[in-house]
């Protein structure tokens, strides 16, 4: 067997579809090389090799995943398998939530601030540096990452807070990039379950 054929599966990534875009991210997902699956269940983690967890009202998706029993599923399968967070999906994976106060899955090292930029910022389409090329970032009522843990790094700022961090095999935006014709976020995340995989 060559030593390339595991890179030849594409990745079978979930997008938890409990409550916002998540059809968005399914595409960007299949554009960007892999199989894409909706979650709603604990039991469809098991069958999938890494979770987006998109943009919606954190508060609301906290309680979604308490009433469908996926909260416990969800961190343990995080501590496994990559998990990229987008918006409320970046304040489900801090490990400190504020403004207010409240549970996460304290996946990433980092303290994350909700509707931090008030409604000036409610939504706004900006330019960021991503690799040291221009990219877009549609930002709608998003979080301010307030701090970064020594194991994680910033890829991307805005207004010079971090908006795109990695840690490990994990990855949070505060924008959603699911919304841009640009691909390299999802791509990037796409290559890190694909090295979980081999």
């Amino acid at each position: 067997m060559s030593k390339s054929q595991p890179h030849s599966r594409k990745p079978n990534i979930g997008v938890l579809a409990l409550q916002g875009d998540f059809e968005a991210h399914r595409s960007a997902l299949e554009r960007a090389g892999a199989d894409a699956v909706e979650v709603r269940t604990a039991a469809d983690l098991d069958s999938i090799d890494g979770l987006v967890i998109p943009g919606g009202e954190s508060t609301t998706m906290l309680k979604l995943l308490e009433e469908e029993n996926l909260f416990e599923p969800l961190r343990r399968f995080g501590e496994r398998r990559p998990v990229f967070g987008t918006c409320a999906g970046a304040i489900l994976l801090a490990k400190e939530v504020l403004n207010p106060r409240q549970p996460s899955l304290s996946l990433m090292d980092l303290t994350i601030e909700r509707n931090a930029y008030g409604r000036q910022i409610d939504s706004r389409i900006a330019q960021i540096e991503m690799d040291g090329q221009p990219a877009e970032a549609v930002f709608i009522r998003a979080p301010v990452i307030r701090r970064v843990g020594a194991h994680a790094k910033v890829l991307a700022e805005y207004q010079n807070a971090p908006v795109l961090v990695e840690q490990g095999k994990h990855l949070a935006a505060t924008f959603h990039p699911e919304l841009s014709p640009q691909g390299h976020v999802h791509e990037r995340f796409v290559s890190k379950v694909r090295d979980c995989t081999v």
